[in-house]
């Protein structure tokens, strides 16, 4: 009966591991949901970023890389997806204007986000602000191209389909940077160097 003592003492060890990280995970979410309240588009972002909660935890700059991340990958995303439409025959010369515009817009943001996560690495110490000013700029550019795509499918002379496909890809990109932006302002606000 030796090993009775033993497997209460596992049994005690398991149960306090796991709600240690319960309670993690469930003040990993709270910190998301509370981040997130301060975007835009707040049920975007919690819905985006509550999966990755045992990454993220409590740090807004595994926050605001995690944000960047997801919206890099959809951005990347929307951008094969505006190549493969700008092979499609028989747009108009409108649609096709459009999509050969967007091809090259949503590719700047694509460019624009990765440069941004990139620098995110760099920003410590005395060079932090410099470098989120950047990665901020950066960010702002790439929302500003998501809209610029989307301006370029505004208007009556489209195709219900090619319209509505396109558009429900960048106002997704647009709100996930958009939320993106917002979530890197508030840890540059925050660093205490």
């Amino acid at each position: 009966m030796e090993a009775g003592p033993f497997l209460v003492y596992v049994l005690i060890a398991t149960l306090i591991l796991q709600f240690s990280t319960l309670t993690n995970s469930s003040s990993a979410t709270q910190y998301i949901r509370t981040s997130c309240s301060n975007t835009t588009y707040p049920r975007l972002c919690y819905h985006s970023l509550s999966i990755y909660a045992s990454e993220i935890k409590t740090n807004p700059k595994s926050l605001a890389n995690t944000a960047l991340n997801i919206t890099l990958r959809a951005t990347k995303s929307t951008s094969r997806l505006m190549k493969k439409m700008s092979r499609i025959h028989g747009l108009n010369p409108r649609e096709a204007a459009a999509v050969a515009d967007c091809v090259e817009v949503v590719g700047d943001s694509v460019y624009e986000l990765q440069r941004s996560i990139g620098e995110m690495g760099h920003a410590r110490g005395s060079n932090f602000f410099q470098v989120m000013a950047d990665v901020q700029t950066w960010v702002s550019a790439a929302l500003t191209d998501d809209n610029t795509c989307m301006d370029e499918f505004a208007g009556d002379s489209m195709n219900g389909n090619v319209k509505a496909l396109a558009r429900r890809h960048l106002v997704k990109i647009a709100h996930l940077t958009s939320n993106a932006l917002a979530l890197i302002n508030n840890y540059a606000s925050s660093y205490i160097n």
